[in-house]
C-alpha cells in the first residue's frame, strides 16, 4: 500500500472514529469515510493536505513560535512574580555568582499580588450577563428567548470559572484567550457549546498582526499521554510519536515529566470561497494528519464552523501596537516590587545586626573565647588586668530615616501607578470619615477598574455572538432549559435554531432571496459592588430629602432628574410621575367628597331638561339623594379636564 493510500485510510479512519470537537453529525462523517476508502480503492488520490501540507504547517508552527519566544519568557516570568517567587530571578540577576549573597535574607512583601488580588475582585464584582436584542422585528420572540437560553449554557459550560480564570490570567499578562468550540460528544453525543479559557502559551498566529482574526493560521496545542493518544487514534499506534515542537513550561513545585506525552496541535486556517471566507480544520498528532476538512467530502466547501472566525477571543488589558496581546499589572509593577524588596533587605540586615550583639577580641588567648560565647557561662576567664584592651563592642549605626521614606515612597509607587489606593480596599485618610464621602472617593478611585471592565464586556459581546453562531449552525434538534423565575419559581422551554437559519424572502424586484436573522448583544453586570450600591444607596436618600419624590414637588423635580446621570434614573422618573397621578386622584376624591358632605347639607340643583323636578327651582336635594348627586357635579368634564392637564405637566 502506498504512502497516499495510506494517508487516506488515516482520514477515513479518523472520520469514523469521531474525532475530539468534531462539528459534524456521526452519520455525515462515517459516510464521508466510507466514500473516501472507495475512492482510494480505484485510483490513486492527491489530497488538499497531505504530507506536505503538514510538514509546511509544522515548520509554520515552529516559526510562530519563535517570533513568540519574547512573550513567553516574560509570561513564565510573570508568573514567578504573580507567587513571590521572583528572588529566583533578582538572585541571578543581582549575584552573579557570589555565593556569600546567597545567605542574605530574601523578604518578599505582597504588594504586588495585593494590587492584582483587588482588581481580580472588581471584576468578579461585576460580572457580565447578556441582553439579546433584535435587530428587526420580525426577530423579537428569537430575541428574547435567546436572552434566556444563552446564560443557560453559560452557566452549564461552568461560565463564571472560566470568566474568573481568564480574569487572572489577564491581570497577570495583559491579555487573555477564551475559545468557544463545539464539543460533538457532549449532552450523550448529542454534542453542545464548549467554552474554555486558553493558555497564551498553547495558542500560536501570525506575528506583526494586532487583530487575531487577520492571523493566515492559528494553532492551538496540547500535551497528551502516547496511551490516550493510541487508544484514541487507533490509526497511529504503530507511528513513532513525537513533538513536532517544544512548549514553554511555567516553572513549577513539583517536576513534570513530558518525555512519554505526544503534542496535540489544532490547526485553523481561512480560505476564501469567493465572497465568503471559510474556515478550515486540521487536526495533527505528533507529526501525524488525523483529520483535514479540506480531505472531508461533506466539508470540503463548508469548513468547520460556518461563521467563518477563528474560535477565539483575545481580551487584552493595556494593547500593544503589532501584536493581538498587551502587557499587564506584573509588567507596570515589577520594577517598585523589586526596589521594595532589595530595600526592605537592607533595612532586615541592618536590623539583625543591631538586634545581636557582637565583639572584637584579641588573638592572643588573653579572653577564652569559648566561655566568652557560652551563654550559660556567669564567670568568663581573662589573662590581663585592662579588660577593655581585649574585648570591644563592635557598634552599628542605626538605618537612616530617609532609607526607610523611601521604602514608603516605592510602595506608594505602586499603589498609584496599580490604581490601588488605600481607600480602594476601604481605607481613609485625611481625616475622612463620612460613609458618603468615603464611597464617593472609591467611586472616584474605580475608574480604572470601570475602564478595563467595560473592556472587557465588549470582548465578552464577541464570546456571545460565536455562541449564537453556534447554536444556529448545530442546535438542530430542539433541547430542554431551565428557566429560573422570580421567587425561586422556574419553567422549561424548548429551543432549537429553526428560526436562525437563513430564511427565504421575497425581495422588493420581485426576486427570491435569504434574511439572516442577526441581534445584538447589550452587557450589563450581573451583580454589582457593595461599594455601587452604597453609594446608589446615598443618592436615593439625597432625593427623598431633596423632596423629589413630593408629589407637589414633581413639576420642578423631573427637570432636575433629566439633568442628571446615574443608573435608574428612568425607574425614578416613573416613580415621580406615578406618585403625581396617584396625587392627583387623591386629591380628585378629596374634592368630590367635599362636595358630596355639602351636598348632605344644602345644594342647589338645576332641573333636569325635558324633566319636571318634584321641587321648586332654588330648592334642596333631600338628605338621602345627597352624596350621590354630589360626586356626579363633582366629577364634571371641568374637573376632569383640570386632572389631565396636570398630568400633562408631569409627564410631557
Amino acid at each position: 500500500m502506498g504512502i497516499k493510500e495510506d494517508m487516506v485510510f488515516m482520514q477515513a479512519d479518523a472520520l469514523a472514529n469521531a474525532l475530539n470537537n468534531m462539528p459534524v453529525n456521526m452519520s455525515g462523517a462515517g459516510q464521508a469515510a466510507v466514500d473516501i476508502r472507495k475512492t482510494a480503492q480505484t485510483e490513486e488520490i492527491k489530497l488538499p493536505i497531505g504530507e506536505e501540507e503538514v510538514a509546511k504547517a509544522l515548520a509554520t508552527l515552529q516559526k510562530y513560535k519563535d517570533d513568540k519566544a519574547s512573550l513567553e519568557r516574560r509570561i513564565v516570568s510573570n508568573e514567578q512574580w504573580y507567587k513571590s517567587r521572583h528572588w529566583d530571578e533578582m538572585r541571578g540577576m543581582y549575584n552573579q555568582g557570589d555565593k556569600k549573597n546567597e545567605q542574605r535574607p530574601e523578604p518578599t512583601s505582597a504588594w504586588l499580588f495585593n494590587s492584582i488580588a483587588n482588581k481580580h475582585a472588581d471584576i468578579m464584582d461585576n460580572i457580565p450577563m447578556p441582553a439579546i436584542l433584535p435587530r428587526e422585528p420580525f426577530d423579537q420572540v428569537d430575541a428574547d428567548t435567546l436572552s434566556e437560553v444563552v446564560p443557560v449554557i453559560l452557566e452549564r459550560n461552568h461560565f463564571e470559572d472560566t470568566y474568573s480564570n481568564a480574569a487572572w490570567y489577564k491581570l497577570k499578562n495583559g491579555v487573555s484567550v477564551t475559545g468557544v468550540f463545539w464539543d460533538s460528544k457532549a449532552e450523550n453525543g448529542l454534542g453542545d457549546i464548549q467554552l474554555k479559557k486558553l493558555d497564551v502559551l498553547n495558542v500560536f498566529w501570525e506575528h506583526g498582526i494586532s487583530d487575531i482574526q487577520e492571523s493566515k493560521n492559528l494553532f492551538i496545542v496540547k500535551l497528551i499521554d502516547n496511551d490516550v493518544a493510541q487508544q484514541r487514534y487507533p490509526q497511529l499506534k504503530d507511528r513513532d510519536m513525537g513533538k513536532a515542537v517544544e512548549v514553554a513550561r511555567y516553572v513549577l513545585d513539583d517536576d513534570v515529566d513530558t518525555s512519554d506525552k505526544t503534542l496535540v496541535v489544532d490547526w485553523y486556517y481561512k480560505k476564501a470561497a469567493g465572497t465568503k471566507t471559510v474556515l478550515h480544520f486540521a487536526k495533527i498528532v505528533g507529526d501525524e494528519l488525523v483529520y483535514a476538512t479540506e480531505n472531508d467530502i461533506s466539508m470540503a466547501e463548508r469548513g468547520w464552523y460556518d461563521h467563518g472566525l477563528y474560535p477565539v477571543v483575545f481580551d487584552v488589558l493595556y494593547p500593544e501596537e503589532g501584536t493581538p496581546t498587551g502587557f499587564g499589572y506584573v509588567d507596570i509593577m515589577r520594577s517598585p516590587q523589586m526596589y521594595i524588596d532589595k530595600l526592605d533587605q537592607l533595612v532586615l540586615e541592618n536590623t539583625m545586626r543591631n538586634a545581636k550583639t557582637r565583639y572584637f577580641a584579641r588573638g592572643d588567648g588573653t579572653v577564652d573565647m569559648d566561655e566568652f560565647a557560652d551563654l550559660s557561662k556567669e564567670i568568663v576567664t581573662v589573662n590581663g588586668n585592662d579588660i577593655d584592651r581585649y574585648v570591644k563592642k563592635i557598634e552599628t549605626s542605626q538605618i537612616d530615616l530617609q532609607i526607610l521614606g523611601y521604602v514608603q515612597y516605592k510602595v506608594d509607587e505602586l499603589k498609584e501607578t496599580s490604581g490601588n489606593r488605600d481607600v480602594n480596599q476601604g481605607s481613609s485618610s485625611g481625616g475622612v470619615t463620612a460613609a458618603a464621602a468615603i464611597s464617593a472617593l472609591q467611586e472616584a478611585g474605580n475608574k480604572l477598574s470601570r475602564d478595563f471592565i467595560n473592556a472587557s464586556y465588549r470582548q465578552y459581546t464577541k464570546v456571545i455572538e460565536l455562541v449564537i453562531e453556534l447554536i444556529r449552525q448545530f442546535y438542530d434538534v430542539s433541547r430542554n432549559f431551565r428557566i429560573e423565575g422570580p421567587n425561586g419559581m422556574y419553567r422549561f422551554i424548548q429551543y432549537s435554531n429553526a428560526k436562525l437559519k437563513m430564511q427565504q424572502m421575497v425581495l422588493p424586484d420581485g426576486s427570491q432571496g435569504g434574511r439572516k436573522p442577526i441581534f445584538d448583544i447589550k452587557v450589563s453586570a450581573q451583580r454589582k459592588s457593595p461599594f455601587s450600591t452604597l453609594t446608589q444607596n446615598e443618592l436615593a436618600k439625597e432625593l427623598y430629602g431633596a423632596g423629589f419624590f413630593n408629589p407637589r414637588m414633581a413639576v420642578q423635580a423631573l427637570p432636575a432628574i433629566e439633568l442628571m446621570e446615574f443608573e435608574g434614573k428612568d425607574k425614578v422618573k416613573e416613580k415621580i410621575q406615578q406618585n403625581y397621578r396617584q396625587f392627583m386622584q387623591q386629591q380628585l376624591m378629596a374634592m368630590q367628597m367635599q362636595a358630596a358632605v355639602q351636598g348632605n347639607v344644602q345644594m342647589p340643583v338645576q332641573p333636569r331638561p325635558g324633566k319636571q323636578d318634584s321641587t321648586e327651582q332654588g330648592g334642596s336635594i333631600p338628605a338621602d339623594n345627597g352624596i350621590a348627586g354630589a360626586v356626579t357635579n363633582a366629577n364634571t368634564p371641568y374637573a376632569r379636564q383640570m386632572v389631565k392637564r396636570a398630568q400633562r405637566r408631569v409627564e410631557g
